[in-house]
């Protein structure tokens, strides 16, 4: 009987949640271990598909470091890292290309219409949806948006699709296509579509006062903290550039960001429909 009880309580407190998120746009940047574990990827894609058939209009932005890694390992190519940044000359870009737009785009694809839902698969060639020029030539063929054109999202949302969206842009500055880092991607996206929410997948809890200790966890930060949090050093590292898109976000119209554990199952819905919340939140 506590069985049920329990099951019946956690749909009753989704309720609410789920009528203030109907007909909102989210966005999820999906990386990390959430992908190279098939558990985890299962319960990340279950999570999606079930606030879209709710009526909540998710959009998915990935990336796909690990694989590029084993794809350049296949070929014979060393990766290089310059400031956090895969080195990406036009052999690296042609395997981006590859790995992001087709083989892994292409598998969540086939993941979320297999398990029910409704996916298209898009890069940011297409309708040139993510327009770049080079960030600096010490990162090769590494791009910085300078435009996003989301008129091919906001018609495969119409359409009741579920995009799924690699990062890779159109150059405007030269003939070519650039890398672009996913969660600046995701947060340019959610910007441009007038997102509710941006929310990075990642393979930490959120923002830790200690580093090295879980407990630890902030759960909230306001916008007006981020300065002192990253002079003090509690904001450090890796978290920097993801607290960077969260803040670009926030002062552009994006009303809430999160930064979730993509390690803990369904952290997605835990996160959107529960008063638990999980992770880090970030707001104005």
């Amino acid at each position: 009987m506590n069985n049920y009880m329990e099951r019946s309580t956690v749909l009753v407190e989704a309720l609410p949640y789920i009528q203030k998120w109907y007909g909102k746009t989210i966005v999820i940047k999906y990386g990390g271990n959430a992908m190279i574990s098939e558990e985890l990827r299962s319960a990340v894609i279950s999570d999606i598909i079930l606030l879209h058939l709710v009526g909540v209009r998710v959009v998915m932005v990935h990336g796909g470091g690990p694989e590029i890694g084993h794809m350049l390992e296949k070929v014979g190519k060393q990766s290089r890292f310059v400031d956090g940044l895969r080195y990406t000359d036009e052999e690296t870009m042609d395997i981006v290309q590859q790995v992001l737009c087709g083989k892994v785009n292409k598998h969540l694809v086939s993941i979320i219409n297999n398990l029910g839902g409704k996916a298209i698969g898009l890069c940011g060639l297409d309708g040139a949806l993510f327009q770049a020029k080079k960030l600096d030539e010490k990162y090769g063929l590494v791009g910085k948006i300078v435009k996003v054109a989301p008129q091919v999202v906001n018609d495969a949302l119409s359409c009741g699709y579920i995009p799924v969206i690699s990062t890779v842009a159109l150059g405007i500055d030269n003939d070519t296509a650039y890398n672009i880092n996913a969660d600046t991607a995701a947060a340019e996206l959610a910007i441009s579509l007038g997102a509710e929410k941006l929310i990075l997948l990642t393979d930490v809890r959120g923002v830790l006062r200690d580093p090295k200790d879980d407990s630890t966890l902030i759960r909230q930060i306001r916008l007006e903290e981020v300065p002192s949090l990253l002079s003090s050093g509690v904001i450090g590292g890796g978290m920097i550039p993801k607290i960077q898109c969260c803040v670009n976000a926030l002062e552009h119209g994006v009303h809430r960001t999160h930064i979730l554990d993509g390690r803990i199952p369904h952290s997605i819905l835990t996160e959107m429909l529960s008063h638990q919340g999980i992770g880090t939140m970030l707001w104005e």
